[in-house]
């Protein structure tokens, strides 16, 4: 019965001593929103705010930098009627398109970040990296919706070179935030990071208007969709001669691009050996 006691004892001290740490890898989700910048945003304005959710996981290198994967799911959508411009109150286009997106990040923290580390608990960060992204742009037309794209708008199905466009596109993400822990092992934070597409037409909106003599009326009663949606100024106008050939409907000196801002929630697992990011990040004792 002695040792018994004395084991237990003995075993009990022992744990009591054991330091617990935290994996180097962390797991979260991201809830927040989305806004669009393009031909028809031009001035910044945030009339279309969308939802987005992104799953992700980061990778500490050690307590100052990390790496990040994410996938997530947002939409987005602008109309010209927000505008104060006359010109695109004319052009009266409008859009939306959801958006799935794949990213690889690094991340810089300021100062020394480690979850359960009293004096390493929060820190600002910046965050730039890579991804590709899903997108297929789409309007209501007589509350019937149809996609853009296979319409050619731009003339992209009358022989115009560089006017086609695919439903992948590549973007570069470039932001900041900031991290927190709130308890050993879970951690919050707040991001906001700019998607700089390669794309002009996330709202299919890029160039020069190609003229109706591109696009077929229809028979009577049953007009061609592409013929009504290329030039949708005789709406708002109908002596408008905005949408004739070679008239301006984009600008094709400029990428579209979408803003994204987050809450993070994630965690990381105990471990009870010094995982090697800490002791990359001359690990405190």
């Amino acid at each position: 019965m002695r040792k018994i006691i004395l084991f237990t004892l003995l075993m009990g001290t022992l744990t009591a001593q054991a330091q617990t740490f935290f994996s180097g890898t962390e797991y979260g989700i991201s809830l927040g929103g989305t806004e669009y910048f393009g031909d028809l945003n031009t001035n910044y304005g945030f009339k279309e705010i969308k939802p987005a959710v992104l799953a992700y996981t980061r990778i500490h290198l050690n307590p100052y930098i990390s790496l990040r994967g994410s996938v997530g799911y947002t939409s987005v959508g602008y109309d010209d009627k927000y505008s104060s411009n006359p010109f695109q109150k004319e052009r009266n286009l409008n859009f939306k398109s959801d958006i799935v997106e794949g990213l690889a990040q690094a991340e810089f923290n300021f100062f020394r970040f480690a979850t359960g580390e009293e004096d390493s608990r929060f820190t600002p960060y910046l965050t730039g990296g890579i991804g590709a992204f899903y997108y297929n742009p789409y309007t209501t037309l007589n509350g019937t919706k149809y996609y853009l794209r296979p319409l050619g708008t731009e003339g992209q199905m009358a022989g115009y070179s560089g006017r086609k466009y695919g439903d992948v596109a590549i973007c570069f993400p470039v932001g900041a935030g900031v991290k927190y822990w709130v308890h050993p092992g879970m951690n919050i934070g707040a991001e906001i990071s700019d998607r700089l597409t390669t794309t002009g037409y996330l709202d299919d909106v890029h160039a020069t208007y190609v003229g109706a003599a591109n696009f077929p009326i229809g028979p009577p009663g049953y007009p061609n969709p592409a013929y009504l949606l290329q030039n949708r100024t005789l709406v708002t106008n109908p002596a408008s001669t905005l949408g004739e050939a070679g008239k301006q409907r984009g600008n094709a000196s400029t990428k579209d691009q979408y803003l994204v801002f987050v809450i993070n929630f994630s965690f990381q697992l105990k471990v009870y050996r010094c995982p090697g990011y800490l002791k990359r990040g001359f690990m405190k004792l």
